[in-house]
Parts: C-alpha cells; structure tokens; sequence
C-alpha cells in the first residue's frame, strides 16, 4: 500500500528585523512581515501570508492563510464611530484575500454584533475602506477608493466599482455590480447592474452572470423577473406576488425575491 504523501512543510515566519511585532502576536509557518511593519498583541496571521512595508495591524484581528497585504494597510484600527466606547471586539479575514495599498478595514462595534468579517478570496484595491460591523462574503471585489459605512453587507460575487460610496446598513446582492462613482443609499438587488448618483438598476449583470456559469435558462428566469420588478409599473409588492408562483424552479429567482422581500431600506429603482 502506497504511503501517503505529506504536504510540503512552510518554513518558519520571517519578520523583517524593522518591523515591531508584540509578543503576544500569533503568526503561522510562512508567514512574511515586511519592514517597518507594526503588529499588534492579539493580531493572528495565518500560514502563507505576506504583509508588505509599513502595515499596522491591531486590535483583536485575524488574517486567514495566504492572503497578500500590501504597503500601508492599516487593518483592525478602533471603528470610526462615536458610539464606540473601547469594547473588545473584532475583525476576520479568510484565505486568500489580496488587500492592496493603504486599505483601511475597522472591527465591530458593540451595536453591531461586535465583528467585521470578509470572507476568502476577495480583492480590496487601494485605498478602499470597510468600516465597523461590514459583512462580506465570497470573492467579492472592492475597487479603489470605494468606502463602505458601517454595518453593510456585501453578498458573495459582487463588485464594488472605484470612488463608489455605500450608505450604512445598505445590502449588495449576489452577483451585483456597482459603477464606479456611484452614490447607494439603497440595496443593490443580486444580479443586478446599478450606476448612478443616487444609483439605479439599469438591468442584469450579464457578464458576471457568465462568468458564474449560469445557465441561459436561469438568465431568462432573471431577465423576466428584472422586467416585473423594474419595468412592468406594478407596485414591488404586487411584482413579488406576480413572480413568487416561479421561484420554486429557480434558487437565483428565489434568492432575488426573498432578498427584496426583505430589505429595510428599500431597493434600488430603474
């Protein structure tokens, strides 16, 4: 019987001997701390991980494994929010997250949960700010610039275009995408494409859907159901009555639905 094959062993963290790590910093086989780089007593940093020059990173933050942190991010700094009042909480980044120059992420606050979470596989461009309580899932892209305010939540598979500013408590749906300078103060439903100051749906997100590997039938599901909900003049309560017979046969359908169902703030219009 063949013997099994170990996965090959990371060599041990390398710190940049400028860089000031705390004691109490917990950093895994591979990880690598670029010069001049502050890390904070209860940062946890996972296998494989590079941190560039000139990060800080504090508070009670943990960096999943492989992830890629660029120059001058500054990662689990206090939210900026006024109700803040020093209580512990936190701030979680899966695997493989590329967060690129100077991004500013805040962990929670007591009003909001007490954790901001990004999921795995997601790229944060330069300059990009996720503030206190965000919730974001999934190979979701941030572009430059872009600042989220507090207690968002960003579905999996969304793009968030450059100098786009998201009002607190806004939802960005599946698949969604935002243009770039974009003005949201309201949900962005899955699947759609929204532009605009204030933004508005302008249809589905063709491209994106594509590139998910949705089939045509569930595209045409969606387009029908966009037509309904955007187009067709009826009120979102009786447009949902209209649609809601279809969603059985499709989990996107059902997820649109369910998600406008349940906004608080209301959904972007065409």
């Amino acid at each position: 019987m063949a013997a099994k094959r170990r996965a090959p062993s990371r060599p041990k963290a390398q710190v940049h001997p400028s860089a000031i790590v705390h004691p109490g910093a917990t950093l895994a086989d591979g990880v690598v701390v670029g010069p001049y780089t502050v890390l904070g007593e209860h940062v946890t940093i996972g296998s494989g991980t590079a941190i560039g020059a000139h990060c800080v990173m504090e508070g009670r933050t943990t960096i999943g494994a492989d992830c890629e942190v660029f120059t001058g991010a500054v990662i689990g700094s206090i939210p900026q929010d006024l109700k803040y009042q020093g209580e512990a909480s936190e701030l979680v980044l899966g695997d493989r997250n590329k967060i690129r120059e100077y991004v500013t992420i805040n962990p929670g606050t007591a009003g909001g949960g007490g954790k901001t979470v990004i999921g795995s596989d997601c790229l944060l461009m330069a300059y990009a700010h996720v503030a206190h309580d965000c919730r974001i899932g999934n190979h979701v892209v941030i572009a430059n610039s872009a600042a989220l305010a507090g207690h968002i939540l960003v579905e999996e598979r969304a793009v968030v275009g450059g100098l786009v500013g998201l009002h607190q408590f806004v939802r960005v749906g599946t698949l969604a995408i935002i243009g770039g300078c974009s003005r949201v103060v309201q949900d962005v439903p899955p699947y759609a494409t929204c532009v605009g100051y204030p933004a508005k749906v302008f249809g589905l997100n063709a491209e994106g859907l594509r590139r998910a590997g949705v089939t045509k039938e569930t595209k045409d599901r969606l387009h029908h159901a966009f037509k309904v909900l955007f187009h067709s003049g009826l009120s979102m309560r009786h447009a949902l009555e209209e649609l809601a017979q279809d969603a059985d046969h499709s989990p996107e359908l059902h997820h649109l639905l369910e998600f406008v169902r349940q906004s608080k703030r209301g959904v972007c219009r065409a």
